[in-house]
């Protein structure tokens, strides 16, 4: 029964706190560069304390550590909120005939993207701050087009239905991270490596290959619905997903280059 009492009063908390509209989406933003720092610290601090990896790793290499542990974080939360939103909550259901598709937003859904902007400023400014160690120019233009998506989704309630499908592709960030951690901790020809290839392999053309061919697919079939945004609205609908088509091509196919590389390798 107390469990219960507890998470109705959060509940009721997070209702009123979402009813805040122009607060909420501020102190979501600030919340989530707050919780980035938070993340990168306990990492620091785990890492230090447990992993005797970590010790031997150059200062540089320590930042990258603790910086991935908070992308790790983000891509686990955006990744189910936009699986939720895309694929199991009626918000974007095409049962519903009003509004539009396309203009349909809710209080939790802008709140998560407040989450999301958070976490690329905060990584922005890391990449730029040691560029190019954490990312070259593909990295800022990813991230910069990221969040032109995401503001513009988060302010206007516009598209965001296809913002969360582009932010579904997250979910190969973990299997990247963790082939990282793996590299930097001498474990590149272990078995865990080698599985955590084919993951992130699969993970890929899933989450960045074949979910963006039924995105297109979708705009295709709702493009009536599409046209009823802004002109700048509709123009990041179509070119910001074809633009990171492109990038994530580039980076399937080094990746599918270096599990080659890996499994030639092992043989």
């Amino acid at each position: 029964m107390a469990i219960k009492s507890y998470a109705t009063q959060a509940e009721l908390l997070l209702r009123n706190y979402m009813h805040a509209d122009s607060y909420a989406l501020c102190t979501s933003i600030i919340g989530s560069i707050c919780a980035c720092k938070m993340v990168y610290d306990l990492s620091q601090v785990i890492s230090a304390a447990y992993l005797k990896s970590y010790s031997r790793l150059s200062k540089l290499k320590k930042i990258e550590w603790n910086n991935r542990a908070i992308s790790t974080f983000h891509a686990i939360f955006i990744t189910t909120m936009s699986l939720y939103f895309v694929f199991w909550s009626d918000l974007y259901s095409d049962d519903h005939f009003a509004p539009a598709i396309t203009l349909r937003h809710s209080k939790l859904s802008t709140f998560a993207l407040g989450v999301s902007i958070g976490y690329f400023l905060s990584d922005l400014g890391m990449i730029i701050w040691l560029y190019p160690s954490l990312g070259g120019l593909e990295y800022v233009a990813h991230h910069l087009l990221s969040m032109l998506s995401v503001i513009y989704a988060m302010v206007t309630g516009e598209g965001q239905i296809y913002t969360y499908m582009v932010l579904i592709s997250e979910a190969t960030t973990p299997s990247i991270n963790l082939r990282w951690y793996l590299d930097a901790a001498g474990m590149k020809t272990s078995r865990a490596y080698l599985i955590n290839g084919v993951v992130m392999f699969l993970a890929w053309v899933v989450a960045r290959i074949l979910l963006f061919l039924y995105l297109f697919h979708h705009i295709w079939v709702h493009y009536d619905k599409v046209m009823q945004m802004q002109t700048f609205g509709h123009c990041l609908v179509l070119g910001v997903p074809s633009v990171l088509t492109v990038l994530n091509s580039v980076w399937f196919w080094k990746i599918l280059m270096g599990l080659k590389k890996t499994l030639a390798k092992r043989h």
